[in-house]
């Protein structure tokens, strides 16, 4: 994955979310135990931390610092964030050569850290509309090259339901939802 790949689930999250930006976003963000604005935040969070990770190339532990998104920011302004966040790791991947680690549980490509970015993005869009109350379907094809990078052992099928079962979100067929589950992002 890349980061044109970034890029275009930060484009579906914006466009899925910024419609609802002014409904509660302290109400909780599907099944999670975070609101819609910290679930938010954290997808912007996280995607700094893995583009820091990148561009660091520490492959020995994760780099001591974190995104703080300011608690009194509108809906639209964390989102903005976001998107930003999301930016900046497409960014780094994109410059990445193919040799660089970063640190992920082990030690994690560029590309690894590309899906992680779009997983988190994907996944945390689907937990925040849930909890608006909106209906929306993750992009099948940004699903499948997820799928396809973290998940190596995932049942064949339609992409947005397998990864929503492959991370604990529902159930899947006759198969129940998933309490425990982990990506595998790391390569030597």
């Amino acid at each position: 994955m890349n980061g044109a790949d970034v890029r275009a689930a930060a484009t579906a999250m914006a466009a899925a979310l910024l419609p609802a930006a002014d409904r509660d976003w302290t109400v909780r963000a599907g099944d999670l135990d975070w609101s819609c604005w910290t679930t938010a935040a954290h997808v912007a969070h996280d995607l700094v931390g893995y583009a820091g990770q990148v561009a660091g190339r520490r492959t020995d532990g994760y780099l001591p610092f974190d995104l703080r998104v300011r608690p009194d920011a509108p809906p639209a302004e964390v989102l903005a964030v976001a998107v930003a966040a999301a930016g900046m790791l497409a960014a780094v991947v994109d410059a990445a050569d193919l040799a660089d680690r970063g640190w992920h549980w082990g030690p994690c490509d560029a590309d690894g850290f590309a899906a992680m970015g779009v997983a988190e993005i994907l996944l945390h869009t689907h937990d925040v509309a849930r909890g608006l109350g909106l209906a929306w379907p993750p992009p099948a094809e940004l699903c499948a090259a997820v799928v396809r990078r973290l998940f190596p052992d995932a049942p064949a099928g339609d992409p947005a339901p397998v990864l929503l079962w492959l991370t604990g979100r529902a159930p899947l067929g006759g198969r129940p939802r998933r309490s425990a589950w982990t990506w595998r992002a790391a390569r030597g």
